[in-house]
């Protein structure tokens, strides 16, 4: 099975995450368990790298994006290649529901872009929100609904 960049995000994720909003063990621990794990050294680097650009993004993000607008997102050819019509209504329903604001689905689509695979399907979308939420101050309930949605989604339970 090859494993992609996000493979290894999901696993951190759902593995090392804390709620102190950091990893909990050193970086040469972690890159040496993930290779433990079976991922291989140039898909544990990228994902590295991943959540170095999401972390280097985290202060450009007003903690409170309340903002009324009329607009829409206009999407790029190269987002619509990666994001179908499905994806792209996901984000957009998220906003009118306020789990994401226009910034924050900014950060959504620059980490979605930073991601090496041709295109995006809705879980792996789901995932991204929920590691861009989880690293956002002031978001702990747009997390917590994202996260329900993840989790339900993932076990496989159905109301």
């Amino acid at each position: 099975m090859k494993q992609t960049v996000l493979d290894v995000l999901i696993f951190l994720f759902e593995h090392y995450m804390d709620d102190d909003n950091d990893i909990s063990i050193e970086e040469d621990s972690l890159r040496l368990e993930l290779k433990e794990s079976g991922f291989d050294d140039q898909q544990i680097g990228k994902a590295f790298e991943w959540l170095q650009g999401l972390a280097a993004q985290q202060d450009s993000i007003p903690l409170n994006e309340k903002v009324e607008s009329n607009s829409i997102r206009v999407y790029t050819s190269q987002e619509q290649r990666k994001l179908d019509v499905d994806s792209r209504g996901f984000l957009m329903f998220l906003e009118q529901i306020g789990v994401l604001g226009h910034h924050s689905r900014e950060l959504v689509l620059d980490r979605v872009m930073a991601l090496e695979s041709s295109m995006i399907d809705m879980e792996q979308l789901k995932w991204v929100v929920l590691m861009v939420l989880f690293n956002q101050p002031g978001q702990e309930e747009a997390f917590g609904w994202m996260e329900d949605l993840v989790m339900e989604e993932h076990n496989g339970i159905i109301h």
